[in-house]
């Protein structure tokens, strides 16, 4: 027996969600889809994010009103271990679309197996990894 699955929100912990918001909001084009009900924007705490079909939900790795002044080191290395692969069609788009951004971002690579991909890190170094099958 095989089990109904149709789609996977990730959740990803965040140190400072106003940056993380105008990361995935305002260069990405994320739009919020709900928030903690106990803080105000942007200080939420929990944001559900969509972008087409895409889902994400970010989470503030402290208590806005109990965050340190600086991400604790020994956590924000685990997140080199996280890679969120998202379909996009033009991959050279969204290539320009980032620089024209101001993110600093290599250009775009074929990879062995046919993906044409753009690596980039989140303000958290959440890898993004943004690709499509490469014109034969």
């Amino acid at each position: 027996m095989t089990i109904d699955l149709h789609a996977m929100t990730p959740l990803l912990q965040v140190f400072d969600m106003p940056t993380s918001l105008k990361f995935y909001c305002e260069v990405l084009g994320f739009e919020i889809v709900q928030t903690d009900s106990n803080t105000e924007a942007p200080n939420h705490n929990w944001v559900w994010l969509r972008q087409n079909d895409i889902d994400l939900m970010l989470n503030t790795a402290y208590e806005y009103d109990k965050r340190p002044p600086q991400p604790d080191q020994r956590r924000v290395a685990t997140h080199n271990d996280i890679g969120l692969f998202i379909a996009a069609p033009d991959v050279d788009a969204v290539y320009a679309h980032l620089l024209a951004c101001g993110i600093q971002v290599q250009p775009p690579q074929v990879a062995p197996y046919g993906m044409k991909q753009l690596y980039v890190r989140d303000p958290d170094g959440f890898g993004l990894c943004f690709q499509w099958k490469a014109n034969a």
